[in-house]
Order: structure tokens, then C-alpha cells, then sequence
């Protein structure tokens, strides 16, 4: 009987010590994999306004009458960054704090923007997120010029009141892609991640001759 029980525990001992192996391995891999993806920045459509093109100014009016102009050059000197949002969109939601993280450590600034609802709707939303400190536009106008087709969306205008970047953005690595963007002057994350991969090609190669 203690010889069988002795038989087990080490039968046992030996499955333990190579699951630990395996799960070892797998993580080992899993970091590889990691390393090896690249980051994917906001996804790009296609249609509206291209990135590298001057912006023509619009004189809109905030949620609470104030006037606020978005594109052409800025006065003050300073990018401007559009998220267009929707008090019936979740990941709006989750997309206005970091929105506000985010302009509160870069020199840019930051307008809310949307183009549907009641105005009451949209400011019980301004003042459950606390985003009283930033200007929120209701403009169809706005959302037409820039081709906004799905929500949340970005665009990032210089203060020279060129299209820097724009996109679909779904966290805050898009987010950030589009300000990666603009110091860049790359017009995407997936074309600096496409330049970086040619670049290392070249050197292998070059290495290689």
C-alpha cells in the first residue's frame, strides 16, 4: 500500500513539474509575441479631409452659446484636438476622461463635439463627466466637414490649421497614436511602424553586404 501511495506521489510530483514547465514556456512566448506585434494606432477612414491639408476655420457655438472655432490657424497658438462623442455611445464614455488626461499634459486643446440629441441630453452628459471646462459643440456642419462616420472619433489640427491626424479611436493607444502622429509628422502609427520595418530591413541588408 505505502509503496503504491509512494508510486503515485511521485507520478504526481513529475505532472506538476512539467505543467510548470509548459506554463513557463508559454509565457515565455506569450512576451515574444508581445514584442513582435505591433502597436495599431487609430484606424484612418478614407474619405474627408486628407491629413497634410490646410483646415478652413469654423465659427460654431458651444453647448452654452459661447462662440468656438474649429480649424484654420490658431490665435493662440496652440493644436486642437476634436473628439466627437455621443451620450448613447459606452465607449464615448470611457474615451472622455482620458481625452481630458491627455490634453491636460500635451499643449493642445481639447473640443467635445456632436451633432445629434437634445441639447439637455448632452449637457446632463457635459456634467455627469465633468467636461464643463472644455468647449462641447452640437454641429452637423462640423461632422459633415470631417466625414465622421462612427463614434468616438478624433481629428488633431495643428495650430497652423493643418489636419495633422484623425481616426477612429477606441483607447487611449489610438489616442496617443494621433498625437505620435502629428510630432512625427507621420501621417499614421501604421505608416511610422511600416518606415521603422523598412528601415531595419535596409540596415540588414546593408549589414548583410
Amino acid at each position: 500500500m505505502s509503496e503504491t501511495l509512494l508510486v503515485s506521489n511521485i507520478i504526481l510530483w513529475c505532472l506538476v513539474i512539467a505543467l510548470v514547465v509548459v506554463v513557463i514556456a508559454l509565457a515565455r512566448q506569450v512576451g515574444l509575441l508581445h514584442e513582435r506585434v505591433s502597436p495599431a494606432g487609430a484606424l484612418m477612414p478614407t474619405n474627408g479631409p486628407k491629413v497634410g491639408e490646410l483646415t478652413a476655420a469654423m465659427d460654431l457655438q458651444g453647448l452654452n452659446g459661447e462662440p468656438v472655432r474649429v480649424g484654420g490657424a490658431s490665435p493662440e497658438g496652440r493644436a486642437t484636438l476634436v473628439l466627437w462623442v455621443s451620450p448613447s455611445c459606452p465607449v464615448c464614455r470611457a474615451m472622455v476622461p482620458i481625452a481630458r488626461s491627455l490634453a491636460a499634459h500635451e499643449r493642445f486643446r481639447l473640443v467635445y463635439a456632436s451633432d445629434g440629441g437634445k441639447p439637455e441630453d448632452h449637457r446632463a452628459y457635459v456634467e455627469t463627466l465633468s467636461m464643463e471646462k472644455y468647449p462641447y459643440v452640437l454641429s452637423q456642419a462640423l461632422g459633415v466637414r470631417y466625414a465622421v462616420g462612427k463614434l468616438p472619433f478624433a481629428a488633431l489640427i495643428g495650430a497652423d490649421g493643418i489636419l495633422k491626424s484623425k481616426g477612429l479611436v477606441n483607447t487611449r493607444e489610438h489616442l496617443e497614436s494621433l498625437v505620435e502622429s502629428m510630432e512625427t509628422g507621420i501621417k499614421s502609427l501604421q505608416d511610422y511602424v511600416r518606415l521603422a520595418e523598412s528601415e531595419s530591413d535596409r540596415r540588414l541588408t546593408e549589414s548583410a553586404s
